[in-house]
């Protein structure tokens, strides 16, 4: 402990005799800490490099606010999407040594792999991937809401990701995509993308303090808890985000100190020291522009960003007259930008402990102003005011505003008729249940309350210690129930993707455990206009019913003598009982509801 002590001191030395003997840097701290008061950030680290040289790396604020611990340039923060540009420089890497083509197509490599149709299996290429150039919108949805560890299982899913345009017509981001990317790394490595991470760039670059799973946060030393603020604009803190199995989209956590050293590697061609970690053809094709992200001429707002492009996990923009290669980051409670200066050997890094932060931007501006030698723009000024402008107008909105929902209205069912569970290939699955004459349901751990907004929609609160978050009612996601022709709840669908339709979740009503003596009151001979349908149990206490010229059909126990058949949607049983005794059953169709008697024996 001492020894580390020490380490960190002499670290927080060095970069502190940086900022006071490079005259470029002459008070840039005192711009840096206008940022942290303007934005309410509990903290953030910086570090500047340039040429194969780190000449400032200093953190502000805190790692942990609650306990006031100081964060530092050794603190861990989430980089979150800042993880894409090493996930494609793996297959850089790979096409390097003959062991892919950029051009290849995804599925030559993920042979399981599908897209949503004909035309996108066909066409799209890995360098689609790294562009963001499917067609395929975000589905987001798909791994926020029902994350999985599994890479295959969440591979499996694109099959059904609708695209909202054709292969290369439009850039959109996805991170999908990236996921494939490093199922692709997998397949051709035979390790995980986790490990190839960590062996091709963690460790010969020395960034001995990054991890590439949530682990590495929880169990960690000097590691940043994630904040946000609430609508009065307190510091909230935030539980840590697993991103799972999407880890090659963005789970990569580290520090300035370790994230200065991929900055030195891409701003000297890919060479650390004297070692070609990533190739230099490879290096170039990645900066260079791929996909025009959005066109237009320069805004008078921002005369100096020209122009919008992505190259291979980076954005590129201009930025006072030079190139700009950046890429950002956003992950519950963490923000991150990491910025390259190509042409003038400069890089920047900026981590912040907060959720959805300006402080990467308007801080590596700060020092790109310095570095560069250009005009200084008062960034914290001006953001200082946007927020004051931005707080005025919303409390002009709230006078103004109320909830647009049609009042008075109530479900067309009763509460437990939209319980059961809901599925959509490409997200997930989850279950709706009744407690308490209420409807809740549950995404990636968290408890969700339904609150009824019109009709058969519904909103989407966060429901924590017994309580249901009323301040969001009016904002929250909706989701609106259908109903088949014959009466049920048959779909929940939502506008979560909003490139494409509502995605829709297809209903399973829960089914009861019913023993063989209850099943026993249900066998028999029924007479429906001279057609004898017989009920009958086999396979372990399963209800069954024969029609003449028609397959057996399995019967799921929905509720009290009712049942739905299992392979008919819109098909459906229920037995009368008179007198203690079952003497009819009711067949419930699209076409109509037909009777049919027991026969006695």
């Amino acid at each position: 402990m001492k020894t580390r002590f020490l380490v960190v001191a002499l670290i927080t030395f060095l970069s502190f005799v940086s900022a006071q003997t490079d005259k470029r840097l002459k008070g840039i701290e005192k711009q840096f800490n206008s940022v942290l008061e303007s934005t309410k950030a509990p903290g953030f680290a910086v570090a500047i490099v340039e040429g194969d040289k780190v000449i400032y790396a200093k953190g502000f604020g805190y790692a942990d606010y609650e306990n006031k611990i100081p964060a530092d340039a050794n603190t861990l923060f989430a980089i979150g999407s800042s993880t894409k540009a090493f996930t494609s420089a793996l297959l850089g890497m790979l096409q390097e040594d003959g062991k892919l083509s950029l051009d290849d197509s995804p599925i030559k490599h993920v042979p399981e792999l599908r897209f949503y149709n004909d035309e996108m299996n066909n066409n799209i290429i890995i360098k689609d991937l790294m562009r963001h150039s499917t067609g395929l919108p975000r589905h987001d949805g798909s791994w926020y809401f029902f994350p999985s560890d599994s890479k295959d299982s969440l591979v499996a899913r694109i099959q059904y990701h609708e695209p909202f345009t054709g292969v290369r017509q439009q850039w959109y981001y996805n991170n999908f995509g990236f996921l494939l990317q490093g199922v692709i790394t997998e397949r051709i490595t035979g390790e995980s993308w986790e490990k190839n991470i960590e062996d091709k760039f963690f460790k010969p670059l020395g960034m001995n303090r990054s991890k590439t799973m949530i682990d590495g946060m929880k169990n960690g030393t000097n590691t940043a808890f994630g904040y946000r603020l609430d609508d009065d604009r307190n510091i909230e803190k935030m539980d840590y985000f697993d991103i799972a199995g999407m880890s090659p989209a963005g789970s990569i956590n580290s520090s300035v100190n370790d994230m200065s050293q991929w900055l030195k590697t891409w701003i000297n061609k890919g060479k650390y020291g004297e070692t070609q970690i990533i190739p230099e053809a490879y290096v170039k094709e990645a900066m260079s522009s791929k996909m025009v992200v959005s066109g237009g001429m320069p805004k008078d707002e921002m005369p100096d960003v020209q122009f919008s492009n992505y190259g291979y996990g980076w954005f590129l923009h201009s930025y006072k007259g030079h190139y700009m290669v950046e890429h950002g980051g956003n992950i519950d409670g963490f923000s991150a930008s990491v910025a390259l200066y190509p042409t003038d050997s400069l890089g920047i890094v900026v981590l912040t402990n907060q959720n959805g932060s300006a402080v990467p931007r308007l801080v590596r501006n700060i020092a790109a102003d310095y570095m560069l030698g250009v005009n200084k723009t008062e960034w914290a000024k001006e953001h200082k005011e946007a927020i004051e402008k931005a707080l005025e107008k919303k409390e002009e909105a709230k006078e103004n505003t109320s909830v647009s929902n049609v009042k008075g209205t109530r479900p067309s069912h009763t509460l437990l008729d939209y319980t059961g569970f809901y599925e959509n290939k490409g997200y997930g699955k989850f279950e709706i249940v009744v407690e308490n004459d209420s409807l809740f349901t549950e995404f990636n751990g968290h408890k969700q309350y339904l609150n009824h907004f019109h009709y058969d929609t519904f909103e989407v609160l966060d429901y924590e210690e017994g309580k249901a978050d009323t301040t969001a009612i009016g904002n929250s996601i909706k989701v609106t129930f259908t109903t088949n022709t014959t009466g049920d709840i048959d779909y929940l669908k939502t506008d979560i993707e909003q490139m494409t339709d509502a995605i829709a979740f297809k209903r399973t009503p829960n089914t009861l455990d019913v023993d063989a003596k209850t099943l026993e009151q249900y066998v028999g001979t029924y007479d429906l206009m001279g057609t004898e349908i017989k009920a009958y149990i086999k396979d372990e206490n399963v209800l069954y019913v024969f029609v003449p010229g028609q397959p057996e059909y399995e019967l799921i126990p929905t509720a009290l003598h009712k049942f739905n058949f299992k392979v008919l949607e819109g098909f459906k049983i229920e037995f009368v009982e008179t007198d203690g005794t079952i003497d009819q059953v009711k067949f419930i169709q699209p076409n109509g509801t037909f009777v049919a008697k027991k026969k006695v024996d």
